[in-house]
């Protein structure tokens, strides 16, 4: 059984289809993963034995450099939507599955192949909130316009499907045309379909009936990491007491020199040593590049370092969210944009963390949000919810998968 992959975004969106792709190639599927062409995705691939189908342009350079003009939008949707096409229908086949997730014009391109080849179609998504339902609020985009004062969620979701049109139909229905598919009215639900998956763990973040979508929540898919810590991380810490994690994963976070430079002087004023993690800004310790109390690292097994650490300061991204929670670590989130003030909610619901209300902290806020997260009690409630935290989400995805040949 062919299964392809399909995604187009940043590492939270490739490396759980890589956690699938483990699981199906052991269940004896022949996978394929359509992917962005950055390095770092295709050598994580290819270590795990999936051929990897470059989609578009590598991320990494788009997110870290100039702002795209608002003008480019509907000429990036298209040239995406037909990448993604392009590239996944040069792989399926028909009988085979189709699995998509990551950016919108990225699946309606993998929807149209599926439907072109005559294969399955699965739409992924990897937080609750990209799912229609009337417990929480659509995502809003920058540039329409705003919602009528006190609208309902249910409004919301309905005016959504005019934004999703609006944004995305032109350029998706006229590839779709090209292609000899008809176009389709509702662009938003026919990507979504009326059955996705969640791929989320029913604890960190549930999916809450009643809803109008038939949704199958698998549990987060996890990539295995047996890596372990290199030496040099492993001599910090055992040298002293467990240090705070500061890092923000892919997030460019073009101010994140000065958050990550306060988050640091605020963990060192508490009397903590911290762990910075380089990620996609490229993080420093600032002035002091290796001081005694300092260590900068850059990718490395987040699940093995989180279980060593007092605390995670992060930006609530989905993989780093359920990393931490996975090891137990209390968090400290920072939140910037789309998904990120959903996990946000999630760890200060589950009292297992802090949130800082204010996506770029002052030295005051920095500080009483972190004597929030290091309090009593804070650790002994991570490690309880950590308990009840699924791993076998990517397995039983495959399982789902392998059973519909």
């Amino acid at each position: 059984m062919r299964v392809v992959l399909s995604t187009y975004g940043s590492r939270g969106d490739v490396e759980p289809l890589l956690g699938l792709a483990v699981r199906l190639r052991e269940l004896g599927a022949d996978v394929r993963l359509c992917a962005p062409p950055d390095e770092e995705f295709a050598a994580g691939a290819a270590a795990l034995g999936v051929p990897l189908v470059p989609v578009g342009e590598a991320v990494r350079p788009l997110v870290t450099g100039a702002v795209s003009a608002p003008t480019d939008f509907p000429t990036r949707v298209a040239r995406l939507t037909a990448e993604s096409y392009e590239a996944v229908l040069g792989q399926v086949a028909a009988g085979g599955v189709v699995v998509a997730t990551g950016l919108f014009p990225s699946a309606a391109g993998a929807r149209a192949a599926a439907e072109k080849a005559g294969a399955g179609y699965v739409y992924a998504a990897l937080q609750p909130t990209v799912l229609p339902s009337p417990h929480h609020p659509p995502f809003r985009y920058p540039g329409r316009p705003a919602p009528p004062e006190g609208a309902d969620h249910t409004k919301l979701w309905e005016l959504d499907v005019e934004s999703m049109n609006a944004l995305f139909g032109g350029a998706v229905n006229a590839h779709r045309a090209s292609v000899g598919l008809p176009t389709v009215a509702n662009v938003r639900d026919h990507v979504l379909t009326g059955r996705p998956w969640l791929a989320t763990d029913p604890v960190l973040a549930p999916w809450r009936p009643p809803a109008d979508l038939d949704v199958v929540q698998t549990g987060a898919w996890l990539l295995p990491d047996p890596r372990p810590l290199p030496a040099g991380l492993t001599a910090f810490l055992d040298a002293g007491e467990p240090p705070v994690h500061v890092g923000f994963g892919s997030m460019p976070m073009r101010g994140a020199e000065d958050v990550a430079r306060l988050a640091v002087e605020q963990v060192r004023a508490a009397g903590r040593r911290v762990v910075v993690g380089r990620g996609w800004a490229d993080l420093s310790a600032g002035g002091n590049t290796a001081p005694d109390d300092c260590f900068v690292v850059g990718e490395v097994n987040h699940r093995a370092l989180f279980a060593r650490v007092a605390a995670v300061v992060h930006h609530g991204g989905a993989g780093t969210t359920t990393a931490a929670a996975l090891a137990g670590a209390p968090q400290l989130v920072v939140p910037q944009m789309v998904d990120q003030p959903y996990w946000a909610g999630r760890v200060a619901e589950l009292g297992i963390g802090a949130v800082h209300d204010t996506a770029v902290p002052t030295a005051e806020s920095a500080a009483g949000a972190l004597r929030a997260v290091l309090a009593p009690g804070i650790r002994e409630r991570a490690a309880a919810v950590a308990a009840g935290i699924r791993t076998d989400g990517a397995e039983a995805a495959a399982r789902l998968l392998v059973d519909r040949s």
